[in-house]
């Protein structure tokens, strides 16, 4: 969708189609090696209904998968409880994670994911 300093935005129509997204992503920048320097992915995703305005999308959703891709730790995808909700239940194992962040509901709940 667009790029933002050192990361990106992307915009899915559906959550599975998201999360697999973000675990190929992630396991194909494992194999990028340079000068022993491995760059690692941190990922957020929320699923909603951000409002597009020409070729951008603006609103709560989309600070909130902001603000979970900021507290993902390198290599961790975080996914707010209402994705991990639409994700069919078998394909992947969830942590659930303490996350408060500014702009974001306070009670947003957040799961690390791993492929089952």
């Amino acid at each position: 969708m667009k790029r933002l300093g050192d990361g990106l935005m992307a915009v899915f129509r559906d959550a599975s189609s998201a999360t697999e997204a973000a675990f190929d992503a992630r396991d194909r920048v494992a194999l990028v090696n340079v000068d022993d320097h491995r760059p690692q992915l941190r990922t957020g995703i929320h699923l909603g209904r951000p409002r597009r305005v020409g070729r951008d999308y603006l609103g709560v959703d989309v600070n909130i998968a902001a603000r979970l891709a900021e507290s993902a730790h390198p290599d961790e995808i975080l996914v707010s409880d209402h994705t991990l909700r639409a994700l069919d239940p078998g394909s992947v194992s969830a942590t659930r994670r303490r996350f408060q962040a500014r702009g974001a509901p306070a009670d947003l709940v957040a799961h690390a994911v791993r492929r089952a």
